[in-house]
């Protein structure tokens, strides 16, 4: 099967100053065309331009990078616009037998669909509308272009909350859901633990890590004085943070790692008795998925679509609020939440994602 994957956003920015990276190969989409190759398909990765490498890198499959038009309306970090998607996808798409796109609230998604109707899949994720501008674009988007133009458009939801919120205006929406998927081959889980937890974020605002180390300051206090707290990540925080720690007088504890590869940062995710989340706003969350992966719980407040399953499956602790009981909690039943994690690491394979995909195209052809 030759397949064309069109995700102009390649990673998440905060701002509309693009930090480029020196490597893509670290994505989640990335992994996801990997998977497609390692199967034996053909796979076209499109992405943004303001998203392409600084490095220059060789990939198993063809990827290209399309120019983001109308920047100051149509920023690239948050509403890209290629306009190459529509001719391309329109001159070229006998040649493909599927086409994914992402996000229903897309021009790109839009012009892929309206080029080639019967071979797009959009891979929808958001399961709210969006916040800017009092939600007023994204009102009129769903309200009004996905239910003229994007009605009969077969759409596939990353988490049950997605998949409620999209079909009402999209009725052609899959009833099954395909979450975010990562290579196993690269994940590896490690049952041996260390007296340590994690946290993989970028350190803004909207991941309130200063209330993890409100969190963990008491649980050192209160239970056990060994465990450390790796933060990997950056962020215009890092500073404050930094202060933080030394005023809650923690920070011999706390090692900022900065940004990290994946092979850097995946002995300190495996070895950690819990990955802990704070946030107040987000959709699927990558590092949870990644954590789950190698076998490591999960803390997080409710907030991330992942709570659904981090709850039904126990694969750590979700709540509204959580403090250092729960972190008491996933210590002490540490052996209970990493078997559950082991037990449903191989339900997130990019290969499996593919092979739903698949199945969804065969079962839409016939």
């Amino acid at each position: 099967m030759k397949v064309l994957v069109i995700n102009p956003i390649m990673y998440t920015s905060e701002t509309k100053s693009i930090k480029r990276a020196a490597s893509i190969k670290d994505t989640m989409m990335y992994d996801f065309c990997l998977a497609f190759h390692e199967m034996g398909h053909s796979v076209t990765l499109v992405g943004g331009e303001p998203f392409k490498p600084t490095e220059d890198e060789t990939y198993p499959f063809q990827v290209l990078w399309w120019e983001c038009k109308c920047q100051k309306i149509c920023m690239p970090h948050c509403l890209p616009f290629m306009s190459e998607t529509y001719r391309y996808v329109k001159k070229h798409h006998p040649e493909y037998d599927l086409v994914i796109t992402s996000e229903v609230f897309s021009l790109n998604s839009l012009m892929a669909y309206r080029a080639a109707p019967d071979k797009t899949v959009i891979w929808h994720e958001l399961a709210k509308h969006n916040a800017i501008m009092k939600k007023i674009p994204s009102k009129v988007w769903y309200g009004i272009i996905a239910r003229l133009f994007m009605r009969n458009a077969k759409v596939v939801a990353r988490s049950v909350e997605a998949r409620d919120f999209v079909k009402k205006y999209c009725p052609n929406t899959d009833s099954n859901v395909i979450d975010h998927g990562v290579n196993l081959d690269k994940f590896k889980v490690s049952v041996e633990k260390e007296n340590s937890f994690v946290v993989c974020s970028q350190l803004i605002e909207r991941k309130k890590i200063d209330g993890i180390l409100e969190k963990f300051a008491k649980y050192l206090n209160q239970y056990d004085l060994t465990y450390r707290l790796y933060i990997i990540g950056e962020g215009e925080l890092k500073e404050k943070l930094q202060t933080i720690a030394q005023t809650l007088g923690i920070a011999s504890h706390v090692i900022f790692t900065g940004k990290m590869t994946h092979d850097e940062l995946l002995p300190i995710l495996s070895k950690s008795k819990a990955l802990l989340v704070n946030t107040v706003k987000d959709n699927n969350m990558i590092s949870i998925i990644e954590a789950i992966a190698v076998g490591t719980p999960i803390v997080t407040t409710d907030v991330p679509l992942n709570s659904t399953y981090i709850k039904e499956y126990q694969l750590g602790i979700a709540k509204k609020k959580w403090d250092e009981l729960d972190l008491k909690d996933v210590v002490s039943n540490s052996k209970m939440y990493i078997k559950n994690c082991m037990k449903y690491r191989y339900k997130l394979s990019t290969k499996q994602k593919v092979e739903q995909f698949l199945e969804i195209e065969r079962e839409r052809k016939n």
